[in-house]
């Protein structure tokens, strides 16, 4: 949720730089704010469904950390950003993480009708 979070607050900033007269001629603000805007938008509305116990959004949450594994591998490589890159790679291995953890998994199961292991040896 904090990354959709960021993402559509960058989108926030980029409007307003664009509409206070920042130089746009290397890259339009306008369309990056609407692709963050869409992007981070639907991660952060998975991010808000995971929190309120909703399972759709587990989906988008992993394709939107898989996809930002090659952008840290970018910053940490190519763009020689480091620090950033570092960073960035924490946060998203962290989420993979916490989204293949086992209490994460047994609660998609439930969805299935399977029970957690405590019920099968009941």
């Amino acid at each position: 949720m904090l990354e959709g979070l960021a993402g559509v607050v960058t989108a926030i900033v980029l409007i307003v730089r664009a509409l206070t007269g920042h130089d746009q001629s290397v890259a339009s603000g306008v369309g990056t704010a609407i692709w963050f805007g869409v992007l981070f938008g639907g991660v952060l509305a998975a991010g808000i469904a995971l929190l309120r116990g909703k399972r759709w959004g587990r989906a988008i949450a992993v394709i939107a950390q898989v996809l930002l594994l090659p952008v840290a591998w970018s910053l940490l490589t190519d763009s020689h950003q480091p620090l950033w890159g570092s960073l960035l790679a924490i946060v998203v291995l962290g989420g993979l993480g916490a989204l293949f953890a086992p209490a994460t998994s047994r609660f998609m199961a439930l969805d299935y009708g399977e029970l957690p292991d405590a019920e099968h040896k009941a």
